[in-house]
Parts: structure tokens; C-alpha cells; sequence
């Protein structure tokens, strides 16, 4: 496809703008390592809130559910569990307070606040930098292998896939690398605003473009049904006979069980807390517990609408003028072309020059967080640790740019042989979190698990999850990575209770500290019986019910918030109506029972931690 010069001009434009923006604000961020990893605990919550959100509208995401929305209609609101996207609420009730509690820079550090410094949490602390180092090449590979597939149809200089993804990642490390913390959330900010505007413009030509009469033409019947049976029951035989076969090698097709499964998953992972990565820093980086709660509720609320805007727009565009150019191709369909394919045909010119940068934008926005959550697990936790503990802030922050850049040459090195968007992200979503999920629901919840058993079980996960990978590639086991899950956790799980339960448990002052300092509730009988003994006046986390109940009434609030733009798009109003009053009574209900008990909350940890002092 050939851009017109407008559309061009655009691009251009928008690309230099980004640098010149994350180099204004570089000398800022280049003080010391406090503001080049975390922006100096300066920035409002709204404002990280909108930068973590707009890290999460990345491109690979973006054409992932326009796929699964294509194929699954309003059956899709429920797949991205498999992330799980409940995880923000989760946060939001309560885990992002208690890991902003620790007052650390990295999830390494944070280590030390949970298991002390002891060999074991030596060992904890070695896995988790290996661990994040791993997770953040995965996301990078992904991405890289995303923006190449959609540059490939719009930019006009005739380049492959990996070429493309290889500029555009140098461009956007220019500013990255050098600007930190500030220049990633001031772009993202901008960037976010940009990918706004031209999701709503998408939706409303989309609505305007396709009738209700003319969508139901192409789709099978309960394709615009959110809820489901034990089968999926979606037929798309006498239409696109492809699909079924898709339908068939995701694995969907028991719905029910399926559904299972992500609520299973959802739950455990989500109540790991945030992994390594460019969430966990924002929550880091906010200014108090509250805020961190505050800024997780409004990553939902700013992404939710504009993103499935966009998406619902793509895929009702797709679904009626692009149905025939699929069936053509049979089975060898690639569904992850469809979200290019539907720009290129139904957007003018100039305005398919603002949607494109919007689109970068999204990758850009992705790209930047992730690889600026990287270079801390580096430089804080391996360099100045063990290495050079005593240099100077100046240091460290060259020390931080040349992280920076081995991180993007590792990523783009594994994303040039990667074949599928949706192989990555089955294998971070399912197999790779599966390693991750054990050790890190114990580390909060159980007193006696300690450093050893924290490095155990993430060994044992994280190697059952790249045995896995072997395992496939190789064709000695065909099972996807999903149904996987159950036995890496198992194989995580033995890990962790083998190595904690063979060795003492940690000293005592360090688990008073910890119980002290994040009041977890949980399983912490032992460790609160000694905190009273010195401290009759501590007063235990008794908010394990109203988290329950919060986390129940938030996941049915961000599904309703998922289902608003989605039913508006394709003109299902009374559906529309129904979505938004769940909305408004689950955000009344939010405001009472966890909105209205935040300052109450952390006026009790404040009282408990002075009343620990004295």
C-alpha cells in the first residue's frame, strides 16, 4: 500500500517529535539512579496511570484482540483473562499498597525487605533479576515482531518486517535510553492522547460504515452474545469454514472449561502481584501506598474505552468487507494482518496518517516501558550490589544507557527469529507466568517460606517453562502453553515447599520488619503473635473479607467497562444501557467499600508503624 504524502509528513513528524520531547526532559532524569528508574517519587498518580496505560496499547496486543474479537465476537471479553487483565484489580484493591509500602526501586530489592540478606535471599534476589531479564526479551521479541508485521503494510520504503521493526526500535531507544523514567511517561502521556483521539475517529467511521443489518450478514449466530455454555457453539462453517479450524487449534471450543481455566490462572497469578516489568515500576514510582492504589483504578478507566473503541471499529470493519479476502486464503489465513488491512481499505488519507502514528505510538509507548524497567534489575541489583557498590550517581546512569541497550539488542536478536505474535504471548501469558506464579503468592501470604524456597520454586518454574518451549518446537509434546499451566504451577509448587521446608525459616527481626512494614493478611499467625508480644497496640490487616468481596465487585466493573464501547460500536444500545448502569452501581459500591477506606487503611499503618517505633 502506497501512503499518501500527507500521511507521510505525519508519521515524520510525529516520530521526531517523540525524540525531541524525551530529550528535553533527559537532564532531568539523569540526577541519579532514584530519578532515571523511578522520576524521584514526583509525578501524580493520574499521570502515571495514563503512562501505564499507554504502555499497554501496544500494536502486537492491539491486532492479538482484533483477532480473537473477529473469530469470537463478544466472547473475546473474556480471553484476555488469560493475561490476566483482572491483575489491575487486584492491584488496585490492595497489592499495589503493600509493594509500595517496601519504599524499593526494583522487585530484586524488594527481596531483601521480604527474606533480609541471607544466602537464601542472595539466591531469591538472583532469580528474580534472571527472571525479569527474561520477561522483559520475551515482551521486547513480541513487540518487535509486531510493529514489523504492521509496518510492512503502510510504510512506504519497501523494507521486511524486521528491517522496519529494527529502525523503529532504534528510534524510539534514542530517547529512552537517555531520558529514563521522566522522558518514558512525558512521551507516553503524549503518545497516549494521540492513540485516544484515533480510536474514537476509528470507532465512529467504523459506526457510520457498518449497519447493524449488514454486520449480522457475516456473522454466525451468538457472535454478539458475551455470555456462553459449557461449548462455544459458535458455527462459522456456512461462512468463513477457516475459523472453525482456528477455533479448533486454540482449544476454545469447551468454552466453559476453558472459562475455568482463566479464572483459575487469573487468580493465582493476579494475587502474585505484578511481575518484574514496567507495572511494577509505576507502582514504585508513585508517591504514597494511596496513590498506587489510585493510579492502578485509573489505568482501567483510561484504557479500557478508547482501546475496544478502536478494536471493535477494526474488527466490524474487517468482519464486512474484508470476509470475502479471508475465506479466499483458507487455512493459511493470518489473522494478525487484519488490523493493517482494515486501516489501509477504510481510512482516508491524512487521517490514516494520525492513526498509524497512533498505532506507533501504542508500540512506542510499550516498547519504551518495557525496556525502561529492565536497566534497574541491572544496574541496582547486579552492578552496584556486587560490583562496584561505591561509585557515583553519574556512573550509574551510564552504567543504566548501556543496560538499556543490551536489553533492546537481546530483544531484537530473539524477535528476529520469531514466527507468531500469538506464540509469544501464549508462552509469557501461560507458560512463563506459570513459573512465575507459586513462589510469588507464598512470598505474601505464608510466614514460613523463605529465600530458598522462593529460589526453588522459580527455578523449577521458569525451567519447566522453557522445557516447555523445547518440547513444542521439537514436536515431543503438542500441548499448548494454557493447558500447561496446571503442571509447571505443580512442578513450581514442589520446588517451593521442598526448599522452604529444608531450611530454617528466616530470622525472626526480619519477618517482625516485613509483617511490620506491609501488613499483609495471610497466613502470619506465628510472626503476629511475636509483633504483639513487643507491641500489644498493632493492630493486624483485618481487610481480607472486603478485598474478597472488592476484587469480585471490580472484575464485574472492568468486564462492564470492557462491554460499553464494544456494544456502542456496533449499535447494540439497550446491551450499552445495561453495561454502563453495571458500571455505575459496581463504582458506587467501589466507592464505598474500598474508595472511602484507603485514607482509613493507611491511617491504620501509619498508627501500627508509629506505635512499632515508639
Amino acid at each position: 500500500m502506497h501512503l499518501h504524502t500527507v500521511d507521510i509528513v505525519i508519521i515524520v513528524c510525529y516520530l521526531l517529535t517523540s525524540v525531541l520531547v524525551g530529550y528535553w526532559v533527559a537532564k532531568r532524569a539523569s540526577r541519579n539512579l532514584h530519578s532515571y528508574f523511578l522520576g524521584g517519587n514526583v509525578m501524580p498518580w493520574y499521570v502515571l496511570g495514563v503512562s501505564d496505560a499507554s504502555g499497554m496499547f501496544d500494536i502486537g496486543g492491539t491486532m492479538w484482540l482484533v483477532y480473537i474479537m473477529f473469530i469470537y465476537g463478544l466472547k473475546s471479553v473474556w480471553i484476555p483473562w488469560v493475561w490476566p487483565v483482572f491483575n489491575q484489580v487486584f492491584l488496585m484493591v490492595f497489592l499495589s499498597a503493600w509493594l509500595r509500602r517496601s519504599n524499593a526501586m526494583t522487585g530484586a530489592e524488594w527481596i531483601q525487605t521480604r527474606f533480609g540478606k541471607g544466602k537464601g535471599a542472595q539466591l531469591a534476589h538472583l532469580i528474580v533479576v534472571i527472571f525479569a531479564l527474561v520477561s522483559v526479551i520475551g515482551f521486547l521479541s513480541y513487540a518487535f515482531k509486531a510493529v514489523g508485521k504492521f509496518a510492512t503494510e503502510f510504510l512506504p520504503w519497501h523494507l521486511s518486517a524486521n528491517e522496519y521493526a529494527l529502525i523503529l526500535m532504534a528510534i524510539t531507544a534514542l530517547y529512552v535510553v537517555k531520558g529514563g523514567m521522566f522522558s518514558v511517561v512525558i512521551t507516553e502521556v503524549i503518545q497516549f492522547f494521540i492513540l485516544a483521539t484515533s480510536s474514537i475517529v476509528l470507532g465512529i467511521i467504523a459506526m457510520r460504515r457498518v449497519s447493524p443489518e449488514m454486520l449480522h450478514k457475516v456473522i454466525p449466530a451468538g457472535w454478539d452474545n458475551p455470555f456462553f455454555g459449557w461449548h462455544l457453539n459458535l458455527d462459522w462453517s456456512h461462512l468463513i469454514a477457516s475459523v472453525n479450524t482456528r477455533i479448533a487449534s486454540d482449544g476454545y471450543s469447551i468454552f466453559g472449561l476453558f472459562f475455568m481455566m482463566l479464572l483459575f490462572k487469573g487468580f493465582l497469578v493476579s494475587a502474585a502481584g505484578p511481575a518484574p516489568n514496567y507495572d511494577m515500576q509505576r507502582i514504585l514510582s508513585t508517591r504514597s501506598p494511596k496513590d498506587a492504589s489510585l493510579m492502578n483504578m485509573w489505568v482501567n478507566v483510561v484504557l479500557i474505552f478508547p482501546r475496544y473503541f478502536m478494536i471493535t471499529g477494526l474488527t466490524i470493519l474487517a468482519l464486512v468487507f474484508y470476509s470475502d479476502h479471508v475465506r479466499a486464503m483458507g487455512s493459511a489465513i493470518d489473522f494478525e494482518m487484519i488490523l493493517p488491512i482494515a486501516l489501509a481499505e477504510f481510512v482516508p488519507a491524512g487521517l490514516l496518517g494520525l492513526l498509524i502514528a497512533g498505532l506507533l505510538a501504542a508500540f512506542m509507548s510499550n516498547f519504551a516501558a518495557t525496556v525502561n524497567a529492565a536497566p534497574p534489575y541491572i544496574v541496582n541489583d547486579i552492578y552496584k550490589r556486587f560490583i562496584n557498590p561505591n561509585a557515583s550517581q553519574k556512573t550509574y546512569v551510564r552504567m543504566s544507557y548501556a543496560a538499556s541497550l543490551g536489553v533492546v539488542i537481546a530483544g531484537i536478536s530473539v524477535g528476529w527469529f520469531v514466527e507468531s505474535i500469538n506464540n509469544v504471548i501464549q508462552w509469557i501469558t501461560a507458560a512463563l507466568w506459570g513459573g512465575y506464579t507459586a513462589a510469588n503468592v507464598l512470598k505474601w501470604y505464608w510466614w514460613r517460606f523463605n529465600g530458598y524456597g522462593y529460589f526453588w520454586g522459580m527455578v523449577t518454574g521458569i525451567g519447566s517453562s522453557l522445557l516447555l518451549v523445547v518440547a513444542q518446537e521439537t514436536k515431543l509434546w503438542d500441548i499448548s502453553a494454557l493447558n500447561a499451566f496446571p503442571l509447571i504451577l505443580l512442578i513450581s509448587l514442589v520446588g517451593c515447599y521442598v526448599g522452604a521446608l529444608m531450611t530454617p525459616a528466616e530470622d525472626e527481626q526480619v519477618l517482625k520488619a516485613f509483617y511490620r512494614q506491609v501488613r499483609p493478611w495471610g497466613f502470619w499467625g506465628p510472626v503476629l503473635a511475636k509483633v504483639l508480644k513487643d507491641d500489644p497496640a498493632f493492630e493486624r490487616n483485618k481487610d481480607f473479607k472486603r478485598d474478597m468481596f472488592n476484587i469480585v465487585i471490580g472484575i464485574i466493573w472492568q468486564t462492564s467497562l470492557v462491554l460499553i464501547p464494544i456494544c456502542l460500536v456496533i449499535r447494540k444500545f439497550n446491551a450499552t444501557l445495561i453495561a454502563l448502569g453495571v458500571v455505575v452501581a459496581t463504582s458506587l459500591i467501589l466507592k464505598r467499600t474500598w474508595f472511602d477506606h484507603l485514607d482509613v487503611r493507611e491511617a491504620q499503618h501509619a498508627a501500627s508503624s508509629a506505635s512499632g517505633r515508639a
